[in-house]
């Protein structure tokens, strides 16, 4: 009887090393996958816990998915270490201009006119028609806006020239501060736009590479790959006519509530948040 305690109480430590070996060859391969370093041991154990804190709560939501509870995945990604405050703060950078010193603060915008007697078809994919650029990665860095502007702006020229340009998210991070945006610690799609207009051009991304962060304004006309002669607002909340938009005009910049944590490692499936807010909203992409 004391061999058989003996024989479990060895059995029951040999399986509690070896679960911590692979939490351990999980967590080394998530630093180094991601490129993960960290200042000193009492911060890499504060940031495995959140990431051990993170994988499960992934792991419950991937459950109800199976269980057709809910409508996408959750997968660990880059951001896995972090706390969802932090997640939210660094990358979700649309703000809305407020501020009077802003010289284009209360400038009405035009609205967009929806086509009449038009069918729309029942899918559009404009990846698949050559009007936009693979997926980008803004780095720790609230420059969202830039990259919504950049990519609504390329599937314009795509559609008018025929051509696809990857167009240079931070020209506009560097450069359009005056006209209301903060480089990464936020800004406006629309303040973009009106940038570009009236600079007369944004550079192409080759010839003016992404940081992630804030830098000196080197814009060269020369290297030029694109203009606007304007932009046109949809009606908030108003998804018909962001569906006819999208549907005859090409890919839209939007601005969505990406504040909570369900976003942070979206992976697939149709994304829904109960707790979405239509008005209180923070993150700027493409649709």
């Amino acid at each position: 009887m004391k061999v058989l305690c003996a024989l479990l109480v060895l059995l029951v430590a040999a399986e509690a090393v070896s679960f911590f070996d692979v939490v351990l060859e999980e967590w080394n391969l998530f630093k180094l996958q991601h490129n993960k370093t960290y200042p000193t041991d009492t911060e890499e154990k504060f940031r495995m816990k959140i990431y051990m804190d993170n994988k499960n709560k992934i792991a419950k939501h991937n459950s109800r998915f199976e269980k057709g509870q809910v409508t996408y995945k959750l997968a660990l990604n880059h951001f896995g270490d972090m706390l969802h405050h932090e997640f939210a703060s660094t990358m979700n950078g649309f703000r809305r201009s407020k501020s009077e010193n802003n010289p284009f603060f209360g400038m009405k915008p035009s609205f967009y006119v929806e086509p009449a007697n038009v069918e729309l078809a029942q899918t559009v994919d404009w990846r698949t028609k050559g009007a936009v650029t693979p997926v980008k990665d803004q780095g720790h860095c609230g420059s969202c806006w830039s990259f919504s502007a950049t990519g609504s702006l390329e599937g314009q020229h795509f559609r008018k020239t025929g051509k696809l340009v990857d167009l240079s998210e931070q020209n506009l991070v560097d450069c359009s501060r005056k006209y209301g945006n903060n480089g990464c610690q936020g800004g406006l799609m629309d303040n973009a736009f009106k940038y570009i207009k009236d600079n007369h051009g944004i550079d192409t991304e080759e010839a003016y590479p992404y940081e992630a962060e804030d830098d000196q304004c080197r814009y060269d006309p020369s290297e030029a790959g694109a203009t606007d002669n304007g932009f046109v607002d949809l009606p908030e909340g108003n998804e018909k006519k962001l569906m006819s938009a999208v549907a005859t005009m090409g890919p839209v910049s939007v601005a969505i509530d990406a504040s909570h944590e369900s976003f942070q490692f979206y992976s697939q499936g149709v994304y829904f948040e109960p707790e979405c807010s239509a008005t209180e909203l923070d993150h700027g992409v493409l649709v």
